[in-house]
């Protein structure tokens, strides 16, 4: 028995019942891309019934269809990628707009670094402001959003990766005690007014409650992680590991290993519809993007057999007609491939993707939630 877990992320379908709690009343990723959009198809994502998750009339589906609703407070990728992994989060990661003085000056004794910047901003904004003042002075940037998320830029080459890398395992521990969800490493090239963020970037993670990954690994399975899957868990549950630098890369990734896979769990997070256009509120970008994933989708299909799962969703929204840079809570869609089994799902939780992984490849049932499967 093998099952394929592929996470669009940020591919929202719809303003969640507290979007308005979030700021996100409104916000419709998916459907407002359409909107502006109108050229374009997914004809192979319509056929595994995404006009239904969209709350659309759809033709005959050829699988399961329907969205999944977040429980957990929280519309970031750590909050997102645990629920679906069967972790409801009773209290949630800390959110900061400047972090304190006492949790910087112990990073920076430790890293022997000294920061500049400590305040929100985007990625791409915050090294047009100080990317010039790093290369000169050498002190990283140090910067965070709306999301639980310490971010640590540094150039490749005038700082050095590994250094990076160095600083943001130490933030790592340091931020456990703030229940900050993320330290994440923002490498860049380049020279001032042309600096370019590298595929280089690494997420470190608060390790987890236990998940069902856990329990499949616990079980004697295997559990493979491509692109950011293995940061995103801090490594556990997961038993091998294939980091991505783009969709392009991860979907080939998912056919080779794919292939290759005899049972198990094979789990798949594409960045770019995030990374790339949502936070850069890029239409035209995220559009064409999910048109590349929906070509691929097409050729890849005929590999699911009749005994095989694939689930496709998401993990929060991140509106690209929305004001802002920062992801959005939204309900998610969730496409089903089982063999024969067809029909709409309806609105069901996050935690429902747990509980079919687990009820699929022959665990106890999880503890929250239940299976998708008829």
């Amino acid at each position: 028995m093998r099952a394929l877990l592929i996470v669009l992320d940020s591919v929202g379908v719809g303003g969640a019942p507290d979007a308005a709690a979030f700021g996100d009343s409104g916000a419709d990723t998916l459907g407002h891309i359409l909107d502006r959009q109108p050229g374009l198809k997914l004809p192979h994502l319509d056929s595994l019934g995404l006009k239904t998750a969209l709350k659309a009339k759809n033709a005959e589906l050829v699988g399961l269809a329907g969205r999944l609703r977040e429980e957990s407070v929280g519309k970031d990728t750590t909050t997102g990628h645990w629920e679906l992994a069967g972790v409801l989060l009773e209290q949630p990661f800390q959110v900061f707009d400047v972090f304190p003085a006492e949790l910087v000056d112990a990073i920076e004794a430790e890293a022997g670094v000294e920061f500049i910047g400590n305040y929100a901003c985007s990625g791409t904004e915050v090294l047009l402001q100080l990317g010039a003042e790093h290369v000169q002075t050498g002190k990283p940037i140090l910067y965070t959003s709306a999301d639980s998320v310490l971010q640590i830029a540094a150039h490749e080459e005038a700082f050095g990766l590994q250094k990076l890398y160095a600083a943001c395992d130490i933030a790592r521990r340091h931020c456990d005690a703030y229940r900050i969800g993320r330290v994440i490493a923002r490498p860049f090239t380049g020279d001032p007014g042309s600096f370019v963020r590298t595929s280089n970037r690494h997420d470190y993670s608060m390790i987890p409650p236990r998940t069902v990954l856990n329990a499949l690994q616990e079980a004697g399975q295997n559990v493979t992680g491509i692109g950011k899957i293995s940061d995103i868990y801090a490594g556990s549950g997961v038993t091998a590991s294939f980091p991505t630098t783009s969709n392009a890369h991860g979907m080939e990734t998912i056919e080779t290993v794919w292939n290759d896979t005899k049972d198990g769990l094979v789990f798949a997070n594409l960045v770019d519809f995030d990374m790339l256009f949502g936070h850069r509120r890029d239409v035209r970008g995220y559009a064409n993007c999910l048109d590349e994933f929906d070509r691929w989708l097409g050729g890849f299909i005929p590999s699911i057999g009749p005994e095989d799962l694939l689930v496709i969703t998401a993990d929060h929204g991140n509106d690209p007609t929305a004001p802002g840079t920062d992801h959005t809570r939204e309900e998610v869609p969730v496409l089903i491939v089982h063999g024969e089994d067809r029909g709409s799902l309806g609105t069901r939780r996050f935690v429902d993707v747990a509980a079919t992984l687990a009820a699929f490849l022959g665990l106890p049932a999880w503890d929250v939630g239940s299976s998708l499967l008829p």
